[in-house]
């Protein structure tokens, strides 16, 4: 860490925060600038070394609660996402492909997404909630093409050819997986 940063760390999380900690680091380079982002189970929320107590609790609280309308907004719960599945279905498929059921699910990992054609269910990932929508719709028209025709055929690659954003979606994925792959580094020591 530079030299010119400091850090503090709550464990109690503000303002209904879904992470277990915050960490507040300091700059003496920043001037006027707060940040926040999510790191793993906390958030880090970066500010000018000057700011005093009173004016980080308040920022913090800002920056809590707008990284979390950023979050909410790019959630879609299981409803909304049966309606845009119906709606890829008719744009891309003409409707034929009707879901049963569509929802997010935490018990795949290393799947995007699943689908039962005989129950006419599909499940995806929670690990796709955040990413670009370009993305959550190739896979959701992805599984929705399992519902026409099973299996990874030339049939099935021909369906989802319709869809204009399929090889950006996948390399995207495939960046995603790829950057799983690599190693971390050791978290920096304080001294």
């Amino acid at each position: 860490m530079p030299a010119d940063s400091q850090r503090s760390v709550t464990d109690t999380p503000h303002r209904g925060a879904g992470t277990s900690a915050v960490e507040v680091r300091r700059s003496a380079r920043r001037r006027r600038t707060v940040s926040a982002y999510r790191e793993g189970d906390r958030t880090i929320v970066l500010i000018p070394a000057r700011m005093s107590e009173a004016e980080e609790l308040r920022w913090v609280g800002v920056m809590l609660d707008k990284l979390a309308a950023q979050e909410s907004r790019g959630v879609l719960g299981d409803a909304e996402l049966t309606e845009r599945a119906l709606r890829l279905s008719e744009q891309y498929f003409g409707g034929r492909a009707r879901p049963g059921s569509v929802r997010w699910v935490t018990n795949q990992n290393t799947r995007w997404g699943s689908c039962t054609p005989a129950e006419g269910s599909i499940r995806l990932s929670h690990r796709l909630q955040g990413m670009p929508e370009y993305v959550v719709d190739y896979v959701l028209l992805h599984e929705l093409a399992h519902l026409l025709v099973p299996g990874h055929g030339p049939d099935f690659w021909r369906l989802l050819e319709a869809y204009p954003r399929t090889e950006r979606a996948r390399g995207y994925l495939e960046g995603v997986v790829a950057a799983e792959r690599l190693p971390h580094p050791p978290p920096a020591r304080e001294e």
